[in-house]
């Protein structure tokens, strides 16, 4: 008798085209360091802004190795094996299905674009298609939004989004516990992301109500 395969659920992470990549790359690393499986979309706005902000070029064919030097892995690296990447223009992607298995999805950076593609339902591409299916799918969704300051239309969606089940997770690092360089303070916007779906981390020092002394 053939013993059944465990079915993989992975956690779909989707990157807009918003300023701040540092943070998609942060909680994909932390995901996987946790042994989660993880679904990525990239938007095509994502790859320039990664290309600006990095200097790497995100090309679908050779997904594996830029995503491998965008978070400073190597290719070979076996984290990398539970990782899946659907094209963003590919509509036909396991992601665009509410029977496809996921526990989730993160919209990380996530543009005033992206925020009113998915408050409205747009599904103009694979991630807001993607981030539609599992809000009807009452699954945890987080959109972490970075842009300021935010007008009237912006935050009118954002309070649709959290109307429709979704955190609304702006990317505001918090400054206590003696955070001195960049890359603590874009962990502790990928550790708020990671509480908020339930996956334990060290990615930042928690409160314990003892003021930090030097």
């Amino acid at each position: 008798m053939t013993t059944p395969r465990t079915a993989r659920t992975p956690w779909i992470v989707g990157v807009s085209g918003a300023s701040g990549t540092p943070y998609a790359a942060a909680t994909i690393r932390a995901l996987l360091a946790a042994g989660e499986a993880v679904d990525l979309v990239v938007s095509r706005a994502a790859r320039l802004t990664i290309l600006d902000e990095t200097g790497i070029s995100f090309r679908d064919g050779h997904w594996r190795e830029d995503l491998a030097t965008w978070l400073g892995w190597v290719p070979e690296d076996p984290r990398l094996d539970v990782v899946r990447y659907w094209p963003a223009g590919d509509f036909a992607a396991g992601p665009s299905s509410g029977s496809y298995p996921a526990k989730g999805m993160v919209v990380v950076p996530a543009s005033t674009a992206a925020v009113a593609g998915i408050a409205l339902g747009l599904s103009k591409d694979l991630l807001q298609r993607a981030a539609d299916v599992n809000l009807k799918e009452r699954r945890p969704v987080v959109v972490c939004v970075r842009e300021t300051p935010l007008n009237r239309g912006t935050l009118r969606h954002m309070v649709e989004l959290d109307e429709a089940g979704a955190v609304v997770l702006p990317a505001a690092p918090g400054f206590y516990a003696g955070l001195k360089d960049v890359q603590q303070l874009v962990d502790f916007v990928a550790g708020k992301i990671l509480d908020v779906l339930g996956v334990p981390h060290t990615l930042f020092q928690r409160w314990r109500g003892d003021l930090h002394r030097l």
